[in-house]
């Protein structure tokens, strides 16, 4: 058998193996085509939402590419996900997402102009949530952001970035802080970077309220879900008694103030944790109409929905296989929208 016959033979194999899969996965046949060959045609069109005082017109759906890329194992969605209409991708500095910057770089290169590209870092200072910021440490968490802010250019191999994150930020007086604004206001200056962001999984609304105030943010990326808010440390939603439509005014003032909101950990919950038995499906399902709940949507699709329906301009997701992609697409276009008239 010559090679070229053998290797012709391994590749039906594993494209049936994929095409199996998928039809396992979905009952649908015209899936399990789709991801053999990750084709997005026939996909519903992609919504678009003006992302805050950016004024960049971006998909609903953001594509999440840390933990996505962090070992290249998502590398291969990314050409698809632009074809099927997603315009944003969101990635963060090495010290946190490893390879993820590094293996966007080939992609941005190549199309740099037809997207909004987002990274972020962690300042990494010692800095409690509830801690008023001394003058010291907030210098050192600007010069940390700064340099960060440098490394991911280097990683992507771009000299600008559309925004920059202060990753995990859940400290009210250093958002507020004029030290990190200086930093910002010199990367923007130099040409590195246009617009400045918070990512944070806690402290949120306390958060928003203060940037809103400050009037310097143009974006922020935001853990909730319909329940209320996701906090990343307990890994649950925050007791606080406020589903996500109590934070409407929240949401608004943000808005108001030219925030636009991107949120994540929408669908996390429902995922479980391994200690306690994996799935939690109907989570949210209180908070959701008849029409919703009936709907052929996953517990995940639902939420996305929901959350876009609920005051936030676009989602991100972590997306690492073709069945994500498929799925989280379609639950963030105009075909889920009938259910919240």
């Amino acid at each position: 058998m010559t090679e070229i016959k053998r290797r012709s033979i391994l590749q039906s194999f594993s494209a049936l193996a994929v095409g199996s899969a998928a039809l396992m996965k979905t009952g649908s046949l015209q899936a399990a085509r789709d991801e053999v060959n990750q084709s997005v045609d026939g996909w519903p069109d992609m919504q678009y939402q003006t992302l805050g005082k950016t004024g960049f017109e971006g998909s609903r759906l953001v594509f999440g590419c840390g933990a996505a890329l962090s070992a290249g194992q998502a590398n291969d969605l990314l050409e698809p996900a632009l074809e099927s209409g997603i315009n944003v991708f969101d990635v963060g500095y090495r010290n946190y997402y490893k390879d993820a910057e590094e293996n966007l770089a080939p992609f941005l290169k190549k199309h740099d102009d037809k997207i909004f590209t987002i990274s972020k870092a962690n300042p990494e200072v010692d800095l409690e949530w509830d801690e008023e910021v001394d003058t010291a440490t907030a210098r050192q968490a600007a010069s940390n952001w700064s340099t960060f802010l440098d490394q991911s250019l280097s990683e992507l191999g771009v000299e600008h970035l559309d925004a920059y994150y202060v990753m995990a930020g859940n400290n009210v007086s250093l958002i507020k802080n004029d030290e990190m604004y200086e930093a910002f206001l010199t990367a923007k200056q130099a040409g590195k970077v246009d617009h400045w962001g918070v990512s944070t999984h806690q402290n949120a609304e306390k958060l928003l309220l203060a940037m809103a105030e400050t009037g310097r943010y143009a974006l922020a990326q935001i853990a909730i879900t319909p329940a209320g808010w996701y906090d990343w440390i307990d890994k649950g939603i925050l007791d606080d008694g406020k589903a996500m439509t109590d934070l409407r005014d929240v949401l608004d003032t943000a808005r108001a103030a030219g925030i636009g909101l991107i949120g994540m950990k929408a669908g996390r919950y429902l995922a479980g944790r391994r200690f306690l038995g994996w799935g939690k499906p109907d989570a949210f399902d209180e908070y959701y109409e008849k029409d919703l709940l009936q709907a052929r949507l996953t517990s995940f699709q639902r939420s996305y929905a929901y959350v876009l329906a609920h005051g936030l301009d676009a989602v991100n997701a972590d997306m690492q296989s073709w069945q994500h992609l498929r799925e989280n697409h379609y639950a963030t276009t105009e075909v889920t929208r009938q259910f919240f008239v």
